[in-house]
């Protein structure tokens, strides 16, 4: 055989290797993300017999509960790379001690969290414009729920554990487990104990709860195991959170950019904005596939670099990106065959659907931009290059936060603004696309 015919089946091998890494920790993890959101969805159906009162409550409650534990979400990224790197140095110790510290941190911040909801869940119940009916329930659902938040960081943080061991099947088994838990026990509480909305709130704890026990004797087992230290550890703890600074920054910006996206809708008009909730509720189910190869993307990335494999990093950096584009080219046609299918399940008023479904087509051009953003997102989080992630989504919104206010000024409707969000990850492709190519993310050794 010569040189040259050789190579090729090197590369495909190679590529082969690779592919089945990808998919053994994209597959069950896209199962994980898709669990998440369910457990609003199965509240929101069983609230919703007793009133609309309950159900407007839920919704304030549970937006504003989202967003506190999505603020931490960087308690799983963090703790996925470094936990994955010490897995490549072949120091599972090490790996699960990091771990640790992850989820004492988790607990630390969770504390934190009921210390401030608690006094103040009237105040931030009226600041989401509760009305008055509605009020009542909401403090009663986020007061209970929010006993339920330290548990809810555990199992970001245990996630990111045993995402950095490389096993993504462990957390969709706990999630789907957790999403039935939370089904029954919502009924029992809320019908059979008669609980009203404060059955759907303890339900959820409970299950939250319990997911995290099974988190923690999973990550405690694997400790006692390899001989890891199962005490808090101050220094790690705060590296931990040094750590998840920059990503935390991160998380903060893309926020900031999803509310003002959201309140430019909102000034074009009622059917705007009522178009721009569905396209972002199905942005946001996309976004789910597509995060899920980032996330192989974080542990296979991180593994490399602390098994000093430059060039291996590299070269999952490079197919990875070949399934980010593959991913949203195939998610892009989807969503163009399937968008007079999709609006009709969310809205009847004609207005609505019109104003959606040419933005529909806006979302699936900007599928591929989405994919390489979320997979090369992936590899910096999982090369701990958060400093360099958050001040690129600082720039993104500099960049968005002008053109999306100017949308209504200059007279666009829906489709302008889905434009300017594209425009939004375009600029985020660009910024992670150089940052890639300058080979200054990679680091390799058992820490960063």
């Amino acid at each position: 055989m010569t040189q040259a015919s050789a190579a090729p089946k090197d590369d495909r091998q190679r590529y082969g290797r690779h592919d089945r890494e990808i998919i053994a920790l994209a597959v069950p993890a896209f199962g994980a993300l898709v669990a998440e959101p369910l457990f609003v969805m199965a509240d929101s159906a069983i609230v919703g017999h007793l009133g609309t009162a309950q159900l407007a409550g839920l919704g304030v409650a549970s937006g504003l509960l989202t967003t506190a534990v999505s603020v931490f979400v960087f308690l799983a990224y963090a703790t996925t790379a470094a936990v994955a790197r010490r897995v490549g140095a072949d120091d599972l110790s090490a790996a699960i001690r990091q771990g640790m510290d992850g989820i004492w941190l988790a607990l630390l911040l969770g504390a934190a969290v009921i210390a401030v909801v608690l006094p103040t869940a009237p105040a931030l119940v009226e600041m989401f414009g509760a009305s008055d009916a509605a009020a009542g329930y909401a403090i009663t659902y986020l007061r209970i729920s929010s006993l339920g938040i330290p548990a809810m960081l555990v199992v970001l943080a245990a996630t990111g554990v045993l995402r950095g061991l490389q096993n993504t099947r462990t957390p969709l088994y706990v999630a789907i487990g957790g999403f039935v838990a939370n089904g029954v026990l919502n009924v029992g509480l809320v019908y059979g104990a008669d609980l009203g909305i404060a059955g759907s709130a303890w339900g959820t704890v409970v299950a939250q709860c319990g997911m995290a026990a099974v988190y923690l004797f999973v990550v405690v087992r694997g400790a006692r195991r390899h001989g890891a230290s199962l005490r808090p550890d101050a220094a790690g703890i705060r590296a931990c959170a040094q750590a998840g600074v920059p990503l935390l920054v991160r998380t903060l910006s893309l926020r900031a950019i999803l509310m003002i996206a959201t309140a430019v809708a909102a000034r074009i008009g009622d059917a705007e904005v009522a178009a721009h909730q569905i396209i972002l509720a199905l942005w946001s189910f996309l976004a789910f596939a597509l995060d899920a190869i980032a996330i192989a993307g974080q542990a296979i990335i991180a593994r490399y670099l602390g098994a000093n494999d430059a060039e291996g990093a590299r070269a999952v950096c490079r197919r990875m990106v070949q399934w980010g584009i593959a991913s949203g080219v195939a998610l892009g046609l989807l969503v163009v065959l399937a968008r007079p299918l999709f609006i009709p399940l969310f809205t009847s008023d004609a207005a609505v659907q019109d104003t959606a479904l040419p933005a529909l087509i806006v979302v699936a051009l900007a599928q591929p931009i989405c994919g390489i953003v979320y997979v090369l997102d992936g590899v910096l989080m999982g090369a701990g290059d958060g400093r360099y992630l958050a001040w690129a989504m600082l720039l993104t919104l500099a960049a968005f936060t002008p053109a999306a206010l100017l949308v209504p000024t200059l007279g666009g409707g829906l489709t302008t603004l889905w434009a300017a969000m594209t425009l939004m990850m375009t600029v985020r492709m660009l910024t992670l696309w150089l940052r890639s190519r300058s080979g200054r993310w990679i680091v390799t050794g058992a820490t960063r």
